[in-house]
């Protein structure tokens, strides 16, 4: 069974992508949230890219 990424809004602060992500690997959302502002302070746009693009690409859990 393969696993795909879909944004969770039932668990969101924003998009879902975070929590999307907590999902699909298994991880607690908060670890999740902290990597993604970690890693807006290492890759700065890139990460706000690619959160955004993620966001509005990826499907929503049903």
């Amino acid at each position: 069974m393969t696993s795909r990424f879909m944004l969770d809004k039932a668990n969101a602060r924003m998009m879902g992508v975070c929590s999307g992500l907590a999902g699909l690997t298994g991880l607690d959302v908060t670890i999740v949230r902290v990597l993604t502002v970690l890693s807006l302070f290492l890759l700065g746009p890139v990460t706000i890219l690619l959160y955004l693009v993620a966001g509005l690409i990826a499907p929503d859990r049903v």
